[in-house]
């Protein structure tokens, strides 16, 4: 039987809601959590450092990502230089490129050579993985997000991709590699197969993923009937069987 207690990656979870964030992060399965600037706009914050401030008030012995929002690379080193400073469990997001498509390698480089413990965000390709891996310091903490769902999403499937990406990422023994964009429970698996040292999960997974993993098909499948059963009383549903007999 599967069980997320027994799982060698480490669960980060993923979101922006606050009241979720800290009911994780009190969770001895998950290890850490990740957010980013498209969360915090779905969740309504309107101020970002205050927001993360305040998250950190109570998150403090596990890492945590906060991203830069920058697209210019002098403001991108700036922010990241804050952020780092605002808590020393903090690894700072860098997206692989700017929206111009311009490469941050050069950007990952300095950070960190200068110590700021990085994620590497929005990795798609194992070319980007290639490039990161040599920009890395060997001697501070990174992580490098691979977006393995958003690859899945194209019809392609990113387990190999993902496995030769720990491959690469040997030579860094610092550098962990994340599997990002879950989209259900199946992919923490995966990324637990695929030798990856951190998934990240959104909320809504993670409750799916506590609720069902491991759970006997026999009594999920009777749990499904009994749900559409359910559904259909609640809405009132009928059929008129007397017609139904007089037209046949």
């Amino acid at each position: 039987m599967q069980s997320l207690h027994h799982l060698r990656v480490s669960i980060f979870a993923d979101g922006a809601d606050k009241a979720g964030m800290l009911a994780l992060y009190s969770n001895p399965l998950i290890k850490g959590l990740t957010t980013n600037p498209t969360l915090m706009r779905k969740a309504e914050i309107s101020d970002y450092e205050a927001f993360c401030r305040d998250i950190l008030q109570t998150v403090k012995s596990k890492p945590i990502s906060f991203e830069v929002f920058s697209d210019e690379f002098d403001e991108m080193y700036e922010q990241a230089l804050q952020i780092k400073d605002w808590q020393n469990n903090i690894f700072v997001k860098i997206p692989i490129t700017n929206t111009r498509g311009e490469s941050s390698i050069p950007l990952i480089r300095e950070l960190s050579a200068t110590g700021v413990p990085l994620n590497i965000t929005a990795i798609l390709t194992l070319r980007q993985v290639e490039e990161v891996a040599e920009a890395l310091n060997p001697l501070v903490s990174s992580v490098v997000s691979v977006f393995a769902g958003r690859i899945a999403d194209t019809g392609r499937d990113p387990s190999p991709l993902m496995r030769r990406s720990r491959e690469l990422l040997d030579s860094r023994p610092s550098a962990q590699l994340l599997w990002a964009s879950v989209r259900e429970v199946l992919n923490i698996f995966q990324a637990e197969e695929a030798g990856c040292h951190i998934v990240t999960v959104p909320h809504d997974i993670l409750g799916k993923a506590v609720k069902l993993c491991g759970m006997d098909l026999q009594e999920l499948s009777l749990d499904t009937v009994r749900m559409f059963r359910n559904d259909a009383l609640s809405a009132g549903f009928t059929i008129n069987i007397q017609n139904l007999l007089v037209n046949s």
